[in-house]
């Protein structure tokens, strides 16, 4: 049996030949799924949702992964701005009515929660939105009484999160006029972002490979504070187990800095392992193999970075990750400005470096 010849992450052409089943471009493709949905709602896919009428109410109807991930993360950065409340829930509500705006969002039209809210709330007059593949049951069951933002591209559901973030974002300003929603801007970020994690570009003017590189042969945890970061966190970490196989925890940030300042000797488990200053003496020939130590990336919004590295002060296995790193690069990025903009930005970095990490894995 021949053994599979370890790529590195340097080698710009050996991952492009190990990528047989396209996981860089669809990772890349980020930018182009927003500007599907932003040419959807330019052709008029969400006319119907556009009234005088306020919304009593925007209810998030997603059953698992990206879609999930999506909502959470527009129920935290623009729950507070936007006229209507943002719920985002596993099924349609028992007080959904016309006063509502619903919206379903899955890879799979299929899924019975998912067909079944649909069609509760077509039938309770509620303004239903379908962020999902419009056929079958699904289809079947709204009989085209919604307005329909279906994926345009083919990607894999573990790169679909800021193609939902960007249908949650339209109907959101189809819904309230007043919020400043800019689909080209986002979509333009995203590619910028995409082109800086480009495989070409050497590990330290490549962000995600810069994670990737932090993330091998770790135990790793994606910390995060507040709930956008949080679902953040879980996306990074499931798209880390489904694409890379490989596992990661996600925590908030609190939990992560307890077990990092246990693991270093700050507070109880002193024995479990070595602090900084037994690691820089440590002789294996003599003392045998260290304990494997936690490595933890804070994932944190650009206003909230000098409160975060604050708190992980003093903690050598404690790296922040922002929308604005970009080690070493020649020209900074400027980065997203909005919260959901650079929660877009991350997402593609911590699904890029997962395709790294599968393909230097072989």
């Amino acid at each position: 049996m021949n053994a599979t010849r370890a790529i590195d992450l340097e080698d710009a052409d050996g991952l492009l030949a190990a990528d047989r089943d396209g996981l860089l471009r669809a990772a890349s493709s980020a930018g182009a799924q927003v500007r599907a949905i932003a040419a959807a709602v330019d052709e008029g896919a969400l006319e119907t949702l556009r009234s005088s009428d306020r919304a009593r109410s925007v209810i998030w109807v997603a059953g698992r992964g990206s879609a999930e991930s999506a909502g959470a993360m527009l129920a935290a950065t623009l729950g507070g701005a936007a006229s209507a409340p943002i719920t985002v829930l596993s099924e349609a509500p028992p007080w959904v009515g016309p006063l509502d705006v619903l919206v379903v969002a899955t890879d799979d039209p299929g899924d019975p929660a998912i067909v079944g809210a649909a069609a509760t709330g077509v039938r309770r007059g509620a303004r239903v939105v379908v962020a999902a593949p419009y056929e079958g049951p699904l289809r079947d069951s709204t009989a085209g009484r919604t307005a329909v933002l279906a994926p345009r591209l083919p990607v894999p559901d573990e790169f679909g999160l800021c193609r939902y973030l960007a249908a949650g974002l339209a109907t959101l300003h189809a819904v309230d006029p007043r919020l400043s929603i800019d689909l080209a801007a986002l979509a333009d970020e995203l590619d910028a972002e995409a082109l800086r994690n480009s495989a070409a570009r050497d590990l330290f003017t490549n962000p995600a490979k810069t994670i990737a590189a932090r993330l091998s042969e770790h135990h790793v945890a994606l910390a995060g504070d507040g709930a956008g970061m949080l679902a953040l966190a879980r996306h990074g970490s499931s798209t880390m187990l489904r694409v890379a196989h490989h596992v990661v925890a996600a925590a908030g940030l609190a939990d992560a800095v307890v077990a990092l300042r246990s693991t270093a000797g700050f507070g109880s488990g002193l024995d479990q392992a070595a602090s900084s200053a037994d690691a820089l003496f440590h002789d294996e020939e003599f003392d045998g193999p260290l304990p494997e130590r936690l490595r933890v990336l804070a994932l944190t919004l650009t206003d909230d970075r000098t409160v975060t590295a604050a708190r992980v002060a003093g903690l050598d296995d404690a790296y922040l990750v922002t929308a604005q790193d970009v080690p070493d690069a020649p020209q900074p990025s400027t980065g997203a400005g909005r919260a959901e903009q650079q929660l877009a930005v991350l997402a593609v970095r911590l699904e890029m470096a997962a395709v790294y990490l599968r393909l230097v894995r072989g």
